[in-house]
Order: C-alpha cells, then sequence, then structure tokens
C-alpha cells in the first residue's frame, strides 16, 4: 500500500480506509524492506485495542505514576491500577467542561453590548460585528494549531500557553482603544481559546474509548451546553453595573481562574512515547492520514453538517421567532432556552441510558433521521403546505430538531476519535474546524431571501441534514461494522 505520510509509529495506528475496529492482529506487513506494519485496505485495523478495554493512561487528576509503562502490544492495566486510570472525578469533569464553555462564553457574554460598543469606538455597526467574525475564525483555525501541538508536545503544555494567551488577548480587548486594534486581539483570543476545545476531546480520548468515551461528551455537553444560555444573562448583568470593557475583565478573570486550576489539577494524560516527534510537515501528513481514512472522514463530515443545522437555527432563530411571528424578545429568550434544555437533556439521555445498550451508530442514525424529519416538517410548515403555521408548531419543530443534537453531536464525535487513539489531538483540530468552517458557511445563507420568509432557514436544515445522513450511511457504512460483530470478527 502506497505510503499515506506520517511516522512509523503513525503508520502503523492511523487508519487510511476502513470502517470498523480491527486489532493488531488485522494489521499486515507492507511490501516495505522494514517490514513496517501498515492498516489494511478494508475495514480492519481502524482500533488496536477492544473499545471495552480500560486504557493505559493517566487521567487528569491522578499522577502520571498511577500508570504503568506499557510495551507495545502488551495487555492494559489490570487490577486496582486500571480503575484509577478511568476514574476522573467530578473536578476533572468540571475542568473539562469549563475549557470547552469557555469560547462560547467569549462569544456570547459580549453579544449584548454591541451597541455599546459600536457607540464607544465610534464605529459603524459592521465593523464591530467584524469583532465576532474574528473570534469565531480564530476558533476555527486555532485548533488545526493546538491539535498537532498537543500530540507532539503533550496536552498540558500547549493547553497552559493558550489559557496564558488567551487571559493576555482578552485583558487587551478590554482596554482596546479602537475597532482595529479590537478585531485584532479578538482573533487571538479565538485562536487561543481553541486550545481548550480541541485538547479538552483529546484528553477524553486519552482517558476513555468506545461506550465509555461518548458517555463522557454527553457529560461535557450538561456542561458546556450550559453556556451560550446563560452568557447572554451575564453579560447582561454585568453592563448594569459597568461598560463593555467590564465584560472582558470577568472574561479575563475566568480565563485566570481556568488557568490555575489547569496548571493545579489537570495532569498530563499523553504519555511520551506515544507522542510524535515530527515538525510541522509531519503534523500535516499526520492530518492527510486521518481524513485517508473514509470512515474518520465520514464522521467528520457528518457531524459537522449537523452542526451546520444548530448554526443555521442559531443564526435565523431570532429573526424567525420574533419578525416572522410576533414573539416578544421575552418569549424568544423562553424558547431558546427551552430548546437549549432539550439539546442537553437528550445529551444526558444518550450518555446514561442508550449508550451500552444500543450500538453508537444505532443511536447515531437514529439522532440523524429525527433530525431529517423535524427539519422537513420546518421546512413544510414555512412554505405553507400545512396553510399558515403559527408559531407554536414552529417551535415544537424546533425544539425536536435542537433535542436530536444531543444524539448527534456526542457520538459522531465519539465514533471519530475511537478510531484516533494515536493521533487525538490531531484528530480532535480537523472535527472542530470542520464543524466550524462548515457551520460558518451554512449560517449566512439563512437570510438570503430577505426578512418575509422562514423558507431560507428550513432549505438549509433539510439539506445540511439529509447530506450528513448520506455521509454516515455511504462513508462510515455502519451495517458493515454490525455484519463482522455478528460474526464474531
Amino acid at each position: 500500500m502506497p505510503d499515506s505520510g506520517g511516522s512509523r509509529a503513525q503508520r502503523a495506528h492511523i487508519p487510511t480506509s476502513g470502517t470498523g475496529p480491527g486489532t493488531d492482529a488485522d494489521l499486515r506487513t507492507g511490501p516495505g524492506a522494514d517490514g513496517d506494519p501498515t492498516v489494511p485496505h478494508g475495514d480492519a485495523g481502524a482500533l488496536a485495542v477492544d473499545p471495552a478495554a480500560p486504557q493505559a493512561t493517566a487521567p487528569a487528576g491522578l499522577p502520571e505514576a498511577a500508570v504503568l509503562p506499557k510495551a507495545p502490544g502488551a495487555p492494559g492495566l489490570a487490577g486496582p491500577a486500571a480503575k484509577a486510570a478511568r476514574r476522573t472525578g467530578l473536578l476533572v469533569t468540571l475542568v473539562l467542561g469549563g475549557l470547552t464553555a469557555l469560547p462560547p462564553l467569549s462569544m456570547d457574554m459580549y453579544l449584548p453590548a454591541l451597541p455599546a460598543v459600536t457607540d464607544s469606538l465610534s464605529a459603524p455597526a459592521a465593523t464591530i460585528q467584524l469583532t465576532l467574525t474574528a473570534c469565531l475564525a480564530g476558533m476555527a483555525l486555532g485548533q488545526l494549531v493546538v491539535g498537532p501541538m498537543s500530540d507532539r508536545w503533550g496536552r498540558r503544555k500547549p493547553l497552559l500557553l493558550g489559557m496564558v494567551v488567551y487571559v493576555l488577548a482578552t485583558a487587551i480587548c478590554a482596554l482596546a482603544p479602537t475597532a482595529e486594534l479590537l478585531i485584532g486581539f479578538r482573533l487571538l483570543q479565538g485562536l487561543a481559546g481553541a486550545a481548550g476545545i480541541v485538547i479538552a476531546r483529546a484528553v477524553v480520548r486519552d482517558l476513555y474509548d468506545g461506550v465509555e468515551m461518548a458517555r463522557f461528551f454527553s457529560t461535557l455537553m450538561l456542561i458546556s451546553g450550559v453556556a451560550p444560555i446563560i452568557a447572554p444573562l451575564i453579560g447582561g448583568q454585568v453592563l448594569r453595573v459597568t461598560d463593555w470593557r467590564g465584560i472582558f475583565v470577568v472574561l479575563t478573570g475566568v480565563g485566570i481562574a481556568l488557568t490555575l486550576v489547569v496548571w493545579k489539577w489537570l495532569h498530563e494524560t499523553l504519555p511520551p512515547a506515544d507522542r510524535h516527534t515530527g515538525g510541522v510537515a509531519d503534523a500535516l501528513r499526520t492530518m492527510r492520514g486521518l481524513l485517508a481514512d473514509r470512515v474518520f472522514t465520514g464522521y467528520m463530515i457528518a457531524g459537522g453538517l449537523a452542526f451546520a443545522v444548530l448554526f443555521a437555527y442559531i443564526s435565523a432563530s431570532p429573526f424567525v421567532v420574533q419578525e416572522i411571528y410576533g414573539a416578544s424578545p421575552q418569549t424568544f429568550s423562553l424558547l431558546f432556552g427551552l430548546n437549549s434544555i432539550g439539546l442537553i437533556a437528550v445529551g444526558q439521555i444518550n450518555g446514561k441510558l442508550l449508550v451500552g445498550r444500543f450500538s453508537l451508530d444505532k443511536v447515531l442514525g437514529f439522532g440523524l433521521a429525527v433530525i431529517v424529519l423535524a427539519a422537513v416538517a420546518l421546512l413544510l410548515m414555512t412554505t405553507g403546505v400545512f396553510g399558515e403555521a403559527g408559531l407554536v408548531p414552529v417551535a415544537a419543530g424546533l425544539f425536536v430538531l435542537m433535542s436530536a443534537m444531543g444524539l448527534a453531536m456526542p457520538n459522531t464525535n465519539a465514533q471519530a476519535l475511537m478510531r484516533t487513539k494515536h493521533a487525538a489531538g490531531s484528530a480532535s483540530a480537523l472535527l472542530g474546524t470542520s464543524s466550524f468552517l462548515i457551520g460558518a458557511i451554512a449560517s449566512p445563507l439563512v437570510g438570503i431571501a430577505g426578512e418575509d420568509t422562514a423558507v431560507p432557514m428550513a432549505v438549509v436544515q433539510v439539506v445540511c441534514a439529509v447530506a450528513a445522513v448520506a455521509c454516515f450511511l455511504l462513508l462510515c457504512r455502519p451495517w458493515q461494522r454490525a455484519g463482522r460483530e455478528a460474526g464474531g470478527l
């Protein structure tokens, strides 16, 4: 098989094709002179460990000495050491949740202050809107940088560096005298804040596998999902006692506190033996190897398209609910909060009840199917097929659509990362960046037909949802894994 790039260790662990987990026995010797193990064609070799087996990595919050060195191919930890290695505790769960919640806080706390920033800096509203775009672009691009860094130097150092830069950039935002300077440091704030998103996912991959990883992602959704709900409320309350600069002061304080917590309690989870030693070129080859894995790419794109459905809702719902269906801002806030609660609640049902009883692919497929049905129902209502639909049925459709995200998003992440044990940082970067970029492309399309119709929102959601299902079926091919498992392979 032609070399897909990366070091010898990477070629042994990064799948380049296939749909299902394999074992070390699935690896076959390639034609090279060294006899390096290479990933076979087809569906074997995606995983080198049993998803249900405990991982030989120290969880965050535990000293690295709690994990014994493990030679390649040796069995995993057993007994008390294995139990300790899988136990992260409430504190570490909150730390990882805080890392994933910090970027949404940085975005949404700032929203109530946009008019005040426009007046204070004497800049056009379109220019001030670029401060949001810059932060979002930074979050997307920063993950591509930090993810490979964490695979090379471990999770802890890049995360602490990112947090320190985030604190400095946020503090300078609070002092920015011009809109141009504010835009620049909002970009830097997003770049640095991306470290929390990408490394939190990578840490989860270091500690967990299989259904346990899906459960943990559902728990993170509970924590990080609260951030978009409370962030505008916090920002509004801050504006009652100070000006818009006070929001960045609060965010600076949050960043300092989270940095100290990470420094004290979040220990390294990637052993030196599992790190990549190459430079930028090697990181790019690693990403190329990941993208060459058809199944990983399928889960990545399916998750990004599901995220685009969410972005379309976030971008269009204030206009649709208030301008078209005549709801008050208070009613919109209530509906937005209920939809967020639905997403979080279904995410917890996914982690606590469904995962472990059903395969991740079945739960994911069901969630994507519900998203498609809800999006089609919204399209039919907004086009008048059922007559003139009022706010209640449209709000019900949005609630079902948003709630089903609690089945789609954690399970696409889990299934993709399950295939990338030895490149979790790079894989996490690709997952995060693709979601942000696909969402950013989809969100402007919801207003393409002006202010008098909600049809563009529904069209974007239907197209993205159907495309997500197509990627899941055509690229991931879950029935092939189910057939192998039924046959005892």
